[in-house]
């Protein structure tokens, strides 16, 4: 495994991240645990969930897993370093949601709980609040800090504006403030290279993309409704209709290469400037184990030119605004 400093951080995490989202709605709790044991011996140490993955609102379904999997000891959690989210709706009562200081102090200490651990690695805000004032996040954040429950703080979803006022609403306050920026990128879908991403490195935020593989449509989706092993409907059927020519000479050049066309869509962002190591969110061990072997594939430019050539991204931003 690779590990890399998360932003402008000392901390070093894994190149691969484990995301959670399915662990409880589509991955029973013993199968989730297996999966977050065999990510530990494959090297991965940065876990990622939020409050609200489960689905089912103000449960915490998947944070309670992962807590469970903690108590079994054995220095899993000392071996994790573990972000959580907070922003979406825990409840139907008003302060059940978002970024008021009031919801940051009541969610943070449920997720704990859920956790059973005593302190928060990475905090990620996992969504902008427009209607909180910047003073008020960072107040409650450092008191957070103080108290040993959060050691670094992030963000998810932001655009680079966002950024921009989180951190200069911090420094003025004389507090670290965002470490780390969470976004969907992807080769598909690659607008954070427009100003989110410039911004992040400006500001030493180590990005970390969510949705690497589009909702499997970098995965190798052309061949495997073919031989029948998926089958497309509602969205995913529209862009494969609209984009099959882009699809097919992509699932070419991943046969070319000889890697499988999800590892090298993983192995691509490994290579973007600024990027910490992309989400996945295994379902199964098999697609655990495809994920970190995609840490140790190597792209020379070649191999890089032609994927840009297939997808066209924005790699000369935010410059191109301007003349």
């Amino acid at each position: 495994m690779d590990y890399t400093h998360l932003g402008r951080t000392g901390l070093s995490v894994s190149r691969a991240v484990l995301g959670t989202m399915n662990f409880g709605p589509q991955t029973t709790e013993d199968d989730s645990h297996s999966i977050m044991d065999r990510a530990h011996e494959l090297g991965v140490n940065f876990f990622d969930t939020a409050d609200v993955y489960g689905w089912e609102k103000g449960e915490g379904i998947t944070e309670q897993i992962i807590g469970r999997w903690f108590a079994k000891g054995g220095g899993r959690r000392e071996k994790t370093v573990l972000a959580t989210k907070l922003y979406g709706d825990m409840g139907d009562w008003p302060n059940e949601g978002r970024l008021s200081a009031l919801h940051i102090r009541r969610a943070l200490d449920a997720s704990l709980r859920r956790l059973q651990t005593d302190h928060i690695d990475l905090y990620q805000f996992h969504h902008v609040d427009r209607e909180t004032p910047w003073d008020e996040i960072w107040q409650a954040m450092e008191v957070a800090v103080q108290q040993g429950k959060v050691l670094y703080v992030g963000s998810s979803n932001f655009a680079g504006w966002h950024i921009a006022q989180a951190q200069e609403a911090a420094k003025a306050r004389h507090f670290t403030g965002l470490v780390s920026e969470q976004s969907i990128y992807n080769l598909i879908v690659r607008d954070v290279e427009r100003e989110t991403l410039p911004a992040a490195r400006h500001y030493g935020l180590g990005m970390i993309p969510w949705s690497p593989l589009n909702g499997g449509l970098l995965g190798g989706v052309i061949e495997k409704t073919e031989e029948g092993s998926r089958r497309l409907e509602g969205r995913s059927a529209d862009y494969v209709a609209a984009h099959r020519d882009q699809l097919e000479a992509y699932e070419a050049v991943a046969r070319d290469l000889g890697h499988a066309p999800g590892e090298l869509a993983l192995a691509w962002l490994l290579h973007q400037p600024g990027v910490t190591g992309p989400i996945t969110g295994p379902r199964t061990m098999a697609q655990l184990e495809s994920a970190v072997a995609a840490v140790d594939i190597r792209l020379d430019d070649d191999a890089l030119s032609r994927l840009d050539e297939i997808f066209p991204g924005h790699r000369t931003s935010p410059e191109d605004y301007a003349w």
